[in-house]
């Protein structure tokens, strides 16, 4: 059978494809003793000291499994598990009812990490199919695109890092974050400035390893937007920790 050819262009449609191996990861979140733990556990490790080290090893997914996701979502539950522990932590120290803890608990997994991640995946996918894959000189190449589980698996990467700022390291130093002051606005404006940095770093490494895409510099642009935008915030006496804390525990700042 002749290779068909392969139309040129970004005009060609970033629609979602049918995905048989999002049917089959689903069904193994009910499934621990299928979770390989060690191995996410040392991805976490890894991903908050030498994040390039992780993206290696996708490399090597690829190669064996055909795919750039993962096909094991002990990734996603084990991140989720963390940060409801780390949100009972808050409400244990700065919540008033354990009806409202449950909310903040609920709320912050669904909206900080699991709705959020899937809103930056599905506009990270949509751009890089859309503009970023290179031209092939060979229309009989086969065409490479983006998955969507790969760019959530970006996501969950470049959150943990984060979530280990803003959710473990904050809690610690969280009574002079929310105090009033320069300095604990300063501190404040640094953690976040750092963590949302990071995030935007990995996320840049995640997609700068796929052979397909160009100009992925694009993902750092944010990092210097949030240095140019710390300093007056500083200035402006704007504390994100009070801000943010005021959210969920107004009554107890």
């Amino acid at each position: 059978m002749l290779p068909t050819s392969v139309t040129k262009g970004r005009s060609s449609s970033a629609a979602p494809r049918a995905n048989p191996m999002f049917p089959q990861y689903l069904r193994r979140i009910i499934k621990w003793q299928q979770m390989d733990i060690e191995y996410t556990f040392w991805q976490m490790l890894q991903l908050c000291t030498s994040p390039k080290v992780v993206y290696q090893h996708t490399k090597y997914h690829k190669q064996t499994k055909n795919q750039w996701a993962r096909d094991d979502p002990a990734f996603v539950v084990i991140c989720s598990l963390l940060l409801s522990v780390a949100t009972m932590a808050y409400c244990a120290a700065y919540d008033h009812s354990a009806a409202h803890a449950v909310f903040v608990v609920i709320s912050v997994l669904l909206f900080h990490f699991l709705i959020t991640g899937a809103i930056i995946a599905t506009s990270c996918w949509f751009l890089t199919n859309s503009y970023l894959r290179e031209e092939s000189p060979n229309s009989h190449v086969v065409e490479q695109r983006v998955e969507w589980l790969y760019a959530f698996d970006v996501h969950c990467n470049s959150f943990f890092p984060m979530f280990v700022m803003l959710y473990v390291i904050h809690y610690f130093v969280s009574p002079l974050l929310v105090a009033h002051g320069f300095i604990p606005v300063l501190l404040s404006n640094l953690l976040f400035m750092v963590a949302a940095s990071y995030y935007h770093y990995l996320n840049f490494l995640g997609y700068d390893v796929l052979p397909f895409l160009e100009r992925t510099t694009f993902f750092l642009y944010p990092i210097g937007v949030f240095i140019v935008l710390s300093p007056i915030l500083i200035l402006s006496g704007f504390n994100p920790s009070r801000h943010f804390m005021n959210m969920y525990f107004s009554q107890r700042l």
